[in-house]
């Protein structure tokens, strides 16, 4: 995936692990958004996320467990998913 949005987000879940229980729209955007704020690609993100897998330049794992910085990208990331939820 070379640039994120939701319909791209939306198959690639779909294909790997079948239909996705989350609002796949406002992850994309929670991964936008930190992304922006943080500098960094939110492909990056979005995989750190779902996968866990460590976000190339950033010290995000260390001996397989997140370091600071993978948290707080991670909890940042969710912050503002469940900010759009509950927003409504």
């Amino acid at each position: 995936m070379d640039k994120l949005t939701t319909k791209k987000a939306t198959n690639y879940i779909n294909d790997k692990y079948g239909r996705a229980r989350h609002n796949i729209d406002h992850i994309v955007r929670a991964c936008k958004y930190v992304a922006d704020r943080e500098e960094l690609d939110a492909v990056d993100l979005f995989h750190l996320l779902i996968e866990n897998k460590p976000v190339p330049n950033v010290n995000t794992h260390s001996y397989g467990f997140h370091t600071s910085a993978g948290r707080y990208l991670i909890d940042s990331i969710q912050e503002k998913y469940y900010e759009q939820q509950y927003r409504r």
